[in-house]
């Protein structure tokens, strides 16, 4: 059921149409919507009665057409980038290794990488 779509297959004369949506008032107050099937003309009680057309997605390609994973790291060397290691520092002009005292970027990989005493999110900051 997919209100966001108007196709409809009517209950009432058995047509393939489209639902018209009206605002229903008391008075100047909106308190609700009408359903109303646009070939015969037939209201329905509520959103939930409303015989939506069902979309299907077109099925041309197999689980068997999908691309394998493709892994960039071996897996001795993830999360072993600088990004993760405990002498990054980020300030907000530059990326530096604090082990090496020199520029880095957060994916570069380094011999002496040393894993932080504790995971507690974001890389430390400069103040």
């Amino acid at each position: 059921m997919s209100p966001d779509s108007l196709e409809i297959l009517c209950s009432q004369c058995g047509e393939e149409t489209l639902v018209r949506r009206e605002p229903k008032y008391d008075g100047f107050k909106k308190v609700g919507e009408m359903f109303i099937c646009t070939s015969c003309g037939h209201e329905f009680p509520d959103k939930d009665a409303v015989p939506f057309k069902q979309k299907q997605a077109p099925s041309v390609f197999t689980d068997d057409d999908k691309p394998d994973t493709v892994e960039i790291f071996q897996e001795d060397e993830k999360r072993h980038n600088c990004r993760y290691c405990k002498h990054y520092t980020v300030n907000p002009f530059a990326q530096r290794c604090g082990l090496h005292d020199k520029p880095v970027e957060a994916t570069d990989l380094c011999g002496d990488f040393q894993k932080p005493e504790k995971d507690c999110g974001p890389p430390k900051t400069d103040a």
